[in-house]
């Protein structure tokens, strides 16, 4: 069975709703109970970050995400499915229950 990466996009640093979080939980409930659920997460503000360049003698540590763009990720599931037409599916489950864009990628291999 394949994983998949479906990232929550957003364009603010505003916390989902009491409503939204209900919906999430039920929508997390849902996987759980089908099978597909692997992880999910939430992700604190972009400027919570911190890029990490350790590919030198002397790593380099840089304050704020890796890219300055309006949207940015603040959640995502990790899932299976064993084909990407029930991912899809899963995805506009998933953007439907948190109110927001999602991504979803395979994960390679």
């Amino acid at each position: 069975m394949a994983q998949y990466l479906i990232s929550v996009l957003h364009d603010t640093t505003d916390l989902a709703t009491a409503e939204e979080m209900a919906a999430i939980d039920a929508f997390n409930t849902q996987l759980q109970a089908d099978g597909h659920w692997v992880f999910a997460g939430g992700l604190a503000a972009p400027g919570t970050a911190t890029v990490v360049d350790g590919r030198h003698a002397e790593p380099v540590f840089t304050d704020g995400p890796y890219v300055e763009s309006k949207e940015h990720v603040i959640g995502f599931w990790i899932i299976d499915a064993p084909h990407l037409d029930l991912a899809l599916r899963l995805a506009a489950l998933g953007s439907r229950h948190c109110n927001r864009r999602v991504e979803l990628r395979p994960f390679l291999g």
